[in-house]
């Protein structure tokens, strides 16, 4: 088995940051790899039949990808300090033009409020649409469904093709819906897939903002969430309050018209919680 190594940094995600992450399922760095590197590693990528795993053990890379200094920043946000950094890693090395992928989440994705690591993408070269981006469905990392099932879906009205210059990174919940898009250029398409890991209990140590206050916070529009019922105001919230270390503290599943249902704030009565020990004895949330 590799040994993980660990690194720690500044976060740089906010509180709004974090609930938007909550909401979406992942989070958009464009270009923030320098030209250099990306060059280097396209050099690398040609030079090794496009196999990208050998590039862990290459300190350049580690230190202006793995640890570029937004990226490893978000990754913190998210992860807390001493976040483990890849183990391994791949290339989704295609020749364009190509066939669109079919909808999976990858294996053994756990769907729930825990977030405990994050699966990443960077593309080394610019992948605009024709070269057949990765295509997200926001809000997808909370919907629970069998692979077969997904694989049969073709477009989805509310997909976002992560279309993007040379050095961008797209850092997602694992069980987020993706595919690689329909291509139309020719040439080659690379992408790097990796993962990072928590190695700590979460708790709320990214850039706090006074004024933030998830009981009056944007939830996703109901038109827009692939959950049905307005369901993912739930998970938003539950996942929210697991990353600040405060689970305890949610007491929004009463259903109705309770927080977090997506009224104004007048409309939503506080004060109720789920009806279990832990949960009446617990403080509301902050």
């Amino acid at each position: 088995m590799t040994a993980m190594k660990t690194a720690n940094c500044e976060p740089t995600l906010n509180d709004h940051d974090v609930w938007a992450f909550c909401k979406k399922g992942y989070h958009v760095l464009e270009g923030v790899v320098s030209d250099e590197i990306n060059t280097k590693v396209l050099e690398f990528l040609d030079a090794h039949e496009g196999l990208g795993g050998q590039l862990i053990n290459e300190d350049w890379f580690v230190e202006n990808v793995f640890l570029n200094p937004q990226a490893a920043g978000a990754v913190r946000s998210l992860l807390g300090k001493d976040f483990g950094l890849p183990v391994g890693m791949g290339n989704h090395r295609v020749v364009c033009p190509n066939r669109s992928q079919g909808w999976h989440h990858d294996g053994a994705a756990l769907v729930g409020p825990e977030l405990n690591h994050l699966q990443v993408f960077y593309y080394p070269q610019d992948c605009p649409e024709e070269m057949g981006p990765t295509g997200l469905v926001p809000g997808s990392h909370f919907l629970r469904a069998l692979q077969s099932w997904m694989s049969h879906y073709g477009a989805i009205s509310k997909e976002v093709k992560t279309s993007a210059p040379a050095g961008s990174i797209f850092i997602t919940a694992y069980p987020i819906w993706h595919r690689r898009s329909k291509s139309t250029a020719k040439g080659i398409r690379n992408m790097l897939k990796y993962c990072y890991w928590r190695s700590t209990p979460p708790q709320h140590d990214w850039i706090t903002e006074p004024n933030f206050n998830p009981m009056t916070a944007d939830f996703p529009d109901a038109t827009d969430s692939p959950r049905q019922q307005c369901q993912s105001w739930y998970e938003v919230g539950e996942m929210y309050y697991w990353l600040r270390g405060e689970l305890d503290t949610f007491y929004g599943i009463m259903g109705g018209e309770g927080w977090p249902h997506g009224y104004p704030v007048a409309w939503k009565p506080e004060g109720f919680r789920r009806f279990s020990k832990e949960a009446a004895n617990a403080p509301a949330p902050r």
